[in-house]
């Protein structure tokens, strides 16, 4: 049996390639988003990655009297560091109203606090308020980095962020 010339031709079956279509582009769309998740979690070395720096291990050098603000000791609660902590160093920079604190733990360890606006402002941790494990001492400047690559170099004079690549330097004033 033959078609009338003025029928259009049967349709092919569209739904099983676009099953097919749809299950490899979301295979491919799950593997590249495990890829770059995994690579967000562990950063590369960064810029200056050639120079090894060395974690300071060594007696605390912060004031045992000074502690650091509660606020910074809920935040390391919560990420599991139990000890007090103890200020090293305390800064602000008045052209953003930030204040940064270099704290360390009884071991020796260093954290790394800045909130906008100081103590006395509110305290809302990746907002306003900013805390970091793992700072390392070089010389007398504290460079701590966060886990997207972002750097804070701070020393009794000077804040350094970098944001992406891009450097912008702060004028600081000790405060105690």
């Amino acid at each position: 049996m033959s078609l009338p010339v003025d029928l259009p031709p049967p349709r092919r079956p569209l739904f099983f390639p676009v099953v097919i279509a749809t299950v490899f582009l979301s295979i491919i769309g799950m593997s590249a988003g495990f890829a770059l998740g995994t690579r967000h979690e562990s950063p590369g070395p960064g810029p200056g990655a050639d120079t090894p720096v060395v974690p300071v291990t060594t007696e605390p050098t912060g004031n045992p009297g000074i502690r650091c603000p509660e606020e910074m000791h809920e935040t390391a609660l919560r990420l599991g560091i139990t000890a007090p902590l103890t200020q090293v160093m305390r800064v602000r920079a008045d052209e953003t109203g930030t204040t940064v604190w270099i704290c360390e733990d009884p071991g020796g360890k260093l954290y790394y606090q800045a909130n906008r606006g100081g103590q006395s402002a509110k305290w809302i941790e990746g907002e306003t308020a900013l805390f970091l494990a793992d700072v390392v001492r070089e010389g007398d400047t504290f460079r701590a980095t966060a886990f997207d690559g972002n750097t804070f170099e701070v020393n009794r004079s000077k804040l350094r962020v970098t944001i992406k690549g891009n450097r912008t330097t702060y004028d600081v004033r000790p405060e105690e």
